[in-house]
């Protein structure tokens, strides 16, 4: 009796339920962070079983380089992060703060995602690595330009929290086009990777589902991305289709490209099937890789 109890305990703790809410946003930032707390709490309430919840790229503010500066503000005592933080304490569940614009103490801007555990700490925060930078030519796609690094300082550290008992790395948008950063997460023992990500709807066609399932595949592990929904009319315009990709590199979940929450249980069990079955990870030739490397 006592080892099945402890197989169905085992069983339990290598599932997660999470949210992921695609939602509008605005260039109110109050009303924007006010609009995430509600959709929060009325997913708690109708999912009792909610642990996380997932906010996208920017959500409190709008993403356009002439407005970082106006709605930055300091981590983790500025007012949206007050909200995240009050929140998760209530509902007890784990928040993956999307991103805000922060500013440090010496002024500097960054792009940055908070996470907030179930007693209201803070127990992550990834700045940035990748700045996104983006010049297509007007014969291409319509033209596009567009570079955050003439506002924002890019971050220095991969960022690994735990959610429950898994190890989660933390990317934003332009991060998951570096499969090495989610190489070094698959090193430090992650299971899942998480990209808050407002991409721009000129690559996602493309590039959006392509990277997801190539970062799942090349890791054996889950990829959760969260999207704002999209707004034709902004300067910016957002993809959508947050996604959620099992170990397999198979699409499990995905949005359309307006306002909506998904609900979706994450079966951590596929990970353990997955690298047993394929043992790529064990396979890897790093005497080889190196030898490569050291010769260029």
């Amino acid at each position: 009796m006592s080892k099945g109890n402890n197989t169905s305990s085992n069983s339990n703790s290598n599932k997660l339920t999470l949210a992921v809410l695609q939602l509008p946003g605005g260039s109110n930032v109050s009303a924007n962070v006010r609009q995430a707390v509600e959709h929060i709490a009325q997913l708690k309430a109708a999912n009792p079983q909610l642990q996380l919840a997932i906010l996208p790229e920017s959500f409190n503010g709008p993403y356009a380089i002439e407005e970082f500066g106006k709605h930055a503000e300091s981590v983790p005592d500025g007012p949206t992060c007050r909200e995240l933080s009050q929140l998760a304490k209530k509902l007890a569940i784990y928040i993956i703060g999307g991103s805000i614009i922060e500013r440090d103490a010496n002024n500097k801007l960054y792009n940055t995602c908070t996470v907030w555990s179930p007693t209201g700490k803070l127990i992550g925060r990834h700045r940035k690595i990748h700045l996104f930078t983006m010049h297509i030519e007007p014969d291409q796609l319509g033209g596009v330009y567009f570079d955050e690094s003439a506002a924002l300082t890019a971050g220095n550290e991969p960022t690994v929290v735990e959610i429950g008992p898994h190890k989660v790395g933390i990317g934003i948008c332009h991060d998951k086009r570096f499969e090495e950063l989610a190489r070094i997460y698959r090193n430090m023992g992650c299971s899942m990777l998480v990209y808050p990500s407002a991409f721009c709807i000129c690559q996602g066609p493309m590039h959006w589902e392509l990277l997801q399932r190539a970062r799942a595949h090349d890791n054996q592990l889950f990829v959760v991305t969260c999207a704002p929904a999209r707004n034709n009319m902004s300067g910016y315009v957002a993809y959508g289709h947050s996604m959620i990709v099992d170990p397999w590199a198979r699409v499990q979940r995905e949005a359309g490209d307006g306002f909506e929450l998904m609900v979706e249980e994450i079966d951590f069990n596929k990970v353990d099937e997955v690298r047993r079955q394929i043992p790529i990870y064990k396979q890897r030739r790093t005497d080889v890789y190196d030898l490569a490397r050291a010769s260029t």
